[in-house]
């Protein structure tokens, strides 16, 4: 337990000595965003509760995922296709143009006792089952810590859910075993709350 808390505070520090600035464009990367606005808003701030938020976010994270959904190591079916014909500096482009953009602030949605569970696991972790605090690879206001580790601020929490309910199933493994591992030790209920609770981060 104590070991998965240690790696995952070890690879944070990896991850934050590691950054590097994209080589993107992101007077390019606006135009070529034209076909993601549908699903991801204009400037990257999707109104819709199951497509995430790109505003903001680290533009190397952003380019990796594209080229993962392009090679298949993240599965969507809607992604695989947008991102099939993307070149590498199409995906950097991306990336640099929704990192430059503002991200909205979300709201959490809860109770006194599902925001006492969240934020205790966000920045406590549990030790007792081997969680280690959220905040330890996402930042203490869930900035992130790219390009390998994105920024959870104000993101919409059904995404939030659906992605930590992959990671603990299996469904998603593109980005190590860090988080299926951690996933695979949170409840339902958990997943619920500190996806709601980030989304209030800001």
């Amino acid at each position: 337990m104590k070991k998965l808390i240690s790696l995952a505070a070890l690879l944070a520090l990896v991850g934050a000595a590691g950054t590097t600035m994209a080589a993107g464009n992101a007077t390019a990367g606006k135009a070529r965003s034209a076909v993601c606005a549908g699903c991801h808003g204009v400037d990257g701030n999707s109104a819709a509760p199951n497509f995430p938020k790109l505003a903001g976010q680290d533009a190397q994270y952003i380019a990796k995922q594209l080229a993962d959904f392009k090679s298949g190591a993240r599965k969507d079916p809607i992604m695989t296709g947008m991102a099939a014909a993307l070149s590498k500096k199409d995906m950097d482009d991306l990336g640099a143009y929704f990192a430059s953009q503002k991200h909205t602030p979300g709201v959490a949605n809860l109770n006194d006792d599902s925001l006492k569970v969240a934020e205790t696991l966000y920045r406590g972790g549990n030790t007792k089952f081997g969680i280690p605090a959220c905040m330890s690879c996402h930042g203490p206001a869930g900035a992130g810590i790219g390009p390998n580790y994105p920024a959870v601020s104000g993101q919409q929490a059904a995404y939030t859910a659906k992605q930590l309910t992959d990671f603990k199933s299996g469904a998603r493994s593109n980005d190590g075993n860090v988080m299926t591992q951690i996933a695979f030790l949170l409840s339902e209920s958990q997943i619920k709350a500190v996806s709601e609770y980030m989304a209030g981060l800001h």
